[in-house]
């Protein structure tokens, strides 16, 4: 029992801290490739990797960064087959995805006409760009889409292809429906359409399960409200269910996102919104229980400046409020990235809101975000944009940066270094889908691994375990719900577990209509779930890699030192018991020649 109470207080000796120290690491991460403007995530070679999608050539053209184990972390591809560039067309959103069922990723770029961004609704052009093994088809005779605005990604009839979601040039609600041919997509109107509002451009629509039936539904942002249509397998695919009013007296609203803000296991909708032109009196709301709730942010400096959303239209990042969600100091709630300014977008800044509990004035709602001003301060010249990604692959979530001086953008790193040990769960959904020609595919180290499918939209993952003080904690999130404007999801979900150790009691992944769950999962996992086939949740397959945490790389390390302590300390009792009995046998020899005298 000493031993333990030992053990507890040497590891906790050496864990005792706070929070993170973080630190620049661009040229460890992107060497001297600092041009790429970063448009979307995902593993194009599935070697289980996360690889960068950027913009280079003034957005004329789009390039994949592969991720690699060794610095630099990221990398051209050589020979370079992975990149295409657009004559005439500026590049607008990049998808990620597999658009004809091969299990190979695919992109879907949009593109407007050089000259015609600066009109009010320019028309839209979708292209597919077909990928391979280690590929990509830049082939100048492909397809293109019209519409109007940016597409969403979606899976519409649960074939595990990727097809999309937008406005026709003729303001038609339709569905873009991709099969295994490479044809053009079958169009499909939106069932009860007329009745419904004109889409706001831009928008924050979403693919996701808001009703927890492990179906994801369909969330629309129109001029007016928003919209949920709830997926349905059998009537219309979707049935329109209810709408929201926007937020009263907002005259900007950015571009909403959905995360589990209290840690209740339900996905709420979060919007930022500015109640003046400039954005200098700007809010961040959660929609709960049929109300709008402020959050009641401080904007203010410590040098007294009041910051508001950064907002310029017409430039890469800023001409929406977009904000990236995820867990960085891995306490479990949801933090989020924000790029905000001192009444001058031409000095904006990206900085961390922490998820903390409201102290005063909060209402219902009993969670807050405090700003965080000194945690990227390593970029103080300005930043247009930042989100989250895991570098290291380690389950800490870096932060990979857009910097914005006089003008010219540049990708930076930010390596977050927590100073304690805290544990996480690392999921990936696939699309299950697998290749007969190419059944097979060369891993990171060397050896045949075979893939499973790509990017996949939609899936609601959720957990429960129970904290060290005895509490059933219950999270939930999900997965690639949003695809336009820049919003820069990753293709999997890091749930931070704090500083408990325990394992987590069940896991769910839910998509399609089903379920399924793992119980006993180990902390520091990585989760592989491959939901194929997707009407028949026992035959999921998961596969877990186990990733050491610093928790216990320092218990080894003390049972190794308290072992090698009681070691020395029994050669010790050992070696004088030697000694004693060494010398008892000579005085017992003594006394012999004694007697036979």
């Amino acid at each position: 029992m000493a031993g333990d109470h030992l053990i507890i207080g040497f590891i906790t000796l050496l864990s005792w801290t706070r929070l993170s120290q973080s630190s620049d690491i661009t040229n460890l991460v992107f060497g001297k490739l600092t041009d790429g403007m970063p448009a979307a995530f995902g593993d194009f070679n599935s070697d289980e990797l996360t690889d960068v999608f950027v913009l280079r050539d003034e957005g004329k053209t789009v390039e994949i960064l592969l991720a690699h184990e060794e610095e630099p972390l990221l990398r051209v591809a050589k020979p370079n087959r992975l990149s295409c560039t657009f004559k005439n067309k500026l590049i607008t959103s990049v998808v990620p995805g597999d658009f004809d069922g091969d299990a190979f990723m695919d992109i879907m770029v949009t593109t407007v006409y050089k000259g015609s961004e600066r009109t009010l609704h320019p028309h839209t052009y979708a292209h597919i760009i077909w990928g391979g093994a280690n590929h990509l088809n830049c082939s100048t005779d492909r397809a293109q889409i019209p519409m109007i605005g940016q597409p969403l990604a979606l899976d519409y009839n649960q074939d595990m292809i990727v097809d999309l979601f937008g406005q026709d040039t003729d303001n038609t609600r339709v569905f873009w429906v991709f099969n295994n041919t490479r044809n053009l997509p079958e169009k499909i109107p939106l069932e009860d359409n007329k009745r419904r509002t004109e889409l706001s451009i831009p928008h924050s629509n979403a693919f996701i399960d808001l009703n927890e039936d492990y179906m994801a539904d369909l969330f629309i942002t129109t001029k007016e409200e928003f919209e949920i249509w709830l997926g349905n397998e059998h009537k219309g695919k979707f049935v329109f269910n209810t709408s929201i009013q926007h937020p009263k007296k907002a005259v900007k609203i950015g571009q909403s996102l959905f995360m589990d803000v209290e840690l209740k296991g339900q996905m709420d909708l979060v919007t930022p919104v500015c109640y003046d032109d400039s954005c200098q009196n700007s809010a961040l709301l959660v929609y709960s229980n049929g109300e709008w709730h402020n959050l009641q942010i401080n904007f203010k400096d410590d040098n007294g400046a009041t910051w508001g959303f950064a907002l310029k239209p017409g430039s890469k990042y800023m001409d929406t409020i977009t904000l990236h969600s995820g867990d960085f100091n891995m306490d479990g709630y949801p933090d989020v990235l924000a790029t905000l300014s001192p009444n001058d977008p031409e000095h904006p800044q990206s900085l961390l809101l922490e998820n903390v509990p409201c102290q005063t004035s909060c209402g219902k709602f009993k969670r807050s975000y405090v700003i965080r001003w000194n945690i990227l301060n390593s970029f103080k010249n300005g930043t247009a944009m930042a989100a989250f990604f895991d570098f290291y692959q380690d389950g800490v979530l870096d932060v990979i940066l857009v910097t914005y001086e006089h003008k010219e953008y540049k990708v930076a790193a930010f390596k977050n270094s927590l100073d304690y040990d805290a544990n996480f769960i690392k999921v990936m959904v696939l699309t299950g889908l697998s290749n007969k020609n190419n059944p097979m595919m060369m891993g990171r180290v060397g050896k045949k691994r075979r893939t499973y499918g790509t990017n996949l939209p939609g899936p609601l993952i959720s957990y429960k375990t129970t904290t060290q003080e005895g509490y059933v904690r219950h999270g939930a999130s999900a997965q690639l719900p949003q695809s336009a404007h820049f919003s820069l999801n990753l293709p999997y979900t890091i749930f931070g577990l704090g500083r408990t150790p325990n394992f987590v009691d069940s896991l769910t992944v839910g998509l399609s209509n089903h379920s399924r769950s793992w119980n006993q999962i180990i902390p520091n996992s990585q989760m592989v779930v491959i939901p194929w086939p997707a009407n028949e949740p026992s035959r999921w397959k998961a596969q877990l890699f186990v990733t050491p945490s610093k928790l216990i790389l320092m218990s080894v390390a003390a049972l190794t030192g308290i072992c090698g302590i009681i070691t020395v300390i029994i050669g010790v009792l050992y070696w004088k018991e030697r000694q004693e009995d060494k010398k008892e046998r000579l005085s017992e020899s003594h006394r012999f020649h004694f007697d036979a005298m």
